[in-house]
């Protein structure tokens, strides 16, 4: 079984999304996939910084997951895209990058974190550039972290009174990216997180196509069980079921 998740935004602050995520962890068996499309914490420093963010438990887990035969791939979000290999090797996880294609059987399925699709929100788009270049990565993984920390507060404290000033149209994906993406990669499903808007989408275009969204953790898990049958998503007390 392929299970798929995003924007858990675990953070010592709210230690209730952390059990829900050990809990769901729990119900995973070996050889099954799961598939994390990005933040999944609040913020990343860089992968020295795993202990002063108190994400010690957060890498148990998942090395743990891993041993036991589950495999882990991980598409970095808006809120941990500095998350790198040296966290990956010691969790057994494997980074993938955004706009990853999973083979279904016949069907081609596009995974993404989503925030690129938000292509109205003129700003998050200026701010993404920036802080995915390697220039800039580099330059505040040579800061202390200390002074990261500092910087990441700043952005993530601005970026939470931007909101309140953006339309909730504004934050959301756009149609016309939507359908380009799904037709580059000549994908059947598009699945996503990020704008924490859980719901199965037709998308318009000549050939049948659809776009999942997964929720976020508050007040409850979001997931989505994924097989060539069809995808299960969960949210909240709801459910949405694709059958293929």
């Amino acid at each position: 079984m392929i299970h798929l998740i995003s924007d858990l935004h675990l953070s010592p602050d709210h230690p209730e999304v952390f059990k829900h995520f050990e809990r769901y962890l729990t119900g995973l068996e070996a050889k099954d996939d799961l598939y994390i499309l990005g933040d999944l914490f609040e913020y990343w420093l860089g992968d020295d910084a795993v202990d002063f963010l108190g994400h010690n438990e957060a890498a148990r887990l998942l090395a743990s997951l891993s041993n036991r035969g589950i495999r882990i791939f991980f598409l970095s979000g808006n809120r941990d895209f500095l998350l790198g290999e040296k966290f990956a090797d010691q969790c057994g996880i494997q980074l993938i990058a955004d706009e990853h294609i999973l083979e279904l059987g016949r069907r081609r399925v596009l995974l993404m974190h989503g925030d690129s699709l938000c292509t109205d929100d003129l700003p998050h788009q200026k701010f993404r550039a920036m802080v995915r270049s390697p220039d800039w990565q580099k330059t505040f993984l040579d800061k202390s972290i200390a002074e990261r920390d500092g910087l990441a507060k700043l952005a993530r404290y601005r970026s939470e009174d931007g909101k309140t000033q953006k339309s909730l149209d504004i934050m959301d994906v756009n149609p016309q990216a939507v359908q380009e993406v799904i037709a580059a990669h000549d994908a059947e499903i598009l699945i996503h997180g990020h704008t924490h808007r859980p719901a199965i989408h037709p998308v318009a275009r000549p050939e049948p196509a659809y776009r999942i969204v997964l929720g976020d953790w508050t007040p409850e898990p979001s997931w989505i069980r994924l097989s060539e049958e069809g995808a299960e998503l969960a949210f909240s007390d709801s459910s949405e079921r694709l059958d293929f």
